[in-house]
């Protein structure tokens, strides 16, 4: 049987959620397959790092395009035309229009349906098509959380039965304690020094920065050598958020890294004092995984699926109230008790998680439809 996946965001330089998303499933499914299985990995260009080592029953074919959009709906639909394979599984939203007729895909989450405002025009027009035209056309959505289950059900009028609930995992061998000079060593080279609360992901109006930096401005009021550091790439609504920096006048208190790449990552999360996830809408929230395995406590904000992966480990707060925000990084900042509770639990917590568990899901949904 002949599986072919589209590994076209694992390539990319720039990773974030939905690219490691893509990485880590495909490195992970190398290890648990035991099948008979063929694998086809597509991408526009050779695959990069630890993605080059294959194993004997899988090949990488490079589906070669001069532009830079497009590469989907036109080259990967030509090669679906012409050389289809037997499965097709997209675990990134768009479906090459031409696709086999058994097509499996992810569907991370639907919040360009629910606040529309923090996307541009393309992207909610794109998004919109590409998500309806793959619940429509695949035989098999695979979603990161419950919430994004139900979402789908009550947006798309998708069947539950359509749909399979498979979390995400985390890298273990990256996002875990370390010890404490290497982690100032780090920190040394990034220029951090003294207490921080930390935020990763992108730089996005969606992930709730305006009011985090709102609540900041208070909390450093009473605290004067506490900083805010922002890690993460600059996205829509970006100058939103460093509007709101000069406004508050805090350019001296918040420490922008923009991308880090993922080994120097874990070391900034693992000395912050408290991580902070303020998001709008979320799909899963891989941070809140990486933040626990690291051994950083984390405020989430009352997102449907943030609760899902924090359980009890992570603090929750409604995003809508700067008050309650401010109130809940106090409250850890000023426990010691509370802290290496959260700590603890969230070690628990982490431990649901792993990649493997979720490439081995992945591959019962996929051999459902080798039979």
């Amino acid at each position: 049987m002949r599986i072919g996946i589209d590994v076209s965001p694992a390539i990319r330089y720039y990773k974030t959620g939905t690219e490691w998303y893509v990485y880590n499933l495909i490195e992970a499914l190398k290890k648990v397959d035991s099948t008979n299985h063929f694998f086809l990995l597509y991408s526009p260009t050779p695959l990069s790092s630890d993605l080059v080592k294959l194993p004997a029953h899988w090949q990488n074919k490079v589906l070669s395009w001069p532009f830079k959009y497009l590469w989907t709906q036109i080259r990967l639909s030509l090669e679906m035309l012409f050389r289809a394979p037997d499965i097709l599984f997209v675990p990134a939203h768009a479906l090459p229009l031409i696709h086999p007729k058994k097509v499996i895909t992810t569907i991370h989450d639907l919040g360009f349906e629910r606040s529309p405002e923090v996307y541009t025009r393309w992207q909610r027009f794109y998004y919109r098509f590409a998500h309806r035209f793959a619940a429509k056309h695949a035989v098999k959505i695979i979603v990161p959380s419950e919430f994004t289950k139900r979402e789908l059900i009550n947006l798309y009028d998708v069947s539950p039965e359509k749909i399979v609930v498979v979390p995400l995992g985390y890298d273990s061998s990256l996002f875990k304690v370390y010890a404490q000079e290497k982690i100032q060593e780090v920190l040394m080279a990034f220029k951090i020094s003294g207490p921080y609360l930390l935020y990763f992901g992108r730089l996005t109006k969606k992930k709730g920065l305006i009011k985090l930096i709102d609540a900041f401005k208070s909390i450093s009021d009473e605290n004067q050598d506490l900083k805010l550091v922002l890690l993460g790439k600059p996205d829509f609504g970006y100058q939103e958020i460093k509007q709101r920096i000069a406004f508050h006048k805090l350019e001296n208190k918040i420490i922008e890294l923009g991308w880090v790449e993922e080994d120097k990552m874990s070391f900034i999360i693992g000395g912050a004092r408290l991580c902070l996830m303020p998001s709008l809408y979320e799909g899963f929230g891989l941070p809140v995984l990486e933040a626990m395995a690291c051994g950083s406590p984390i405020i989430i904000s009352t997102n449907e699926a943030l609760v899902e992966v924090g359980g009890e480990a992570a603090l929750m707060v409604k995003n809508d109230s700067v008050e309650a925000w401010i109130e809940a990084v106090k409250q850890v900042l000023s426990s010691r008790e509370l802290r290496e509770e959260m700590i603890s639990a969230g070690f628990i917590q982490a431990k649901n998680f792993s990649w493997e568990k979720c490439a081995k899901n992945t591959l019962d949904v996929i051999d459902e439809f080798t039979k």
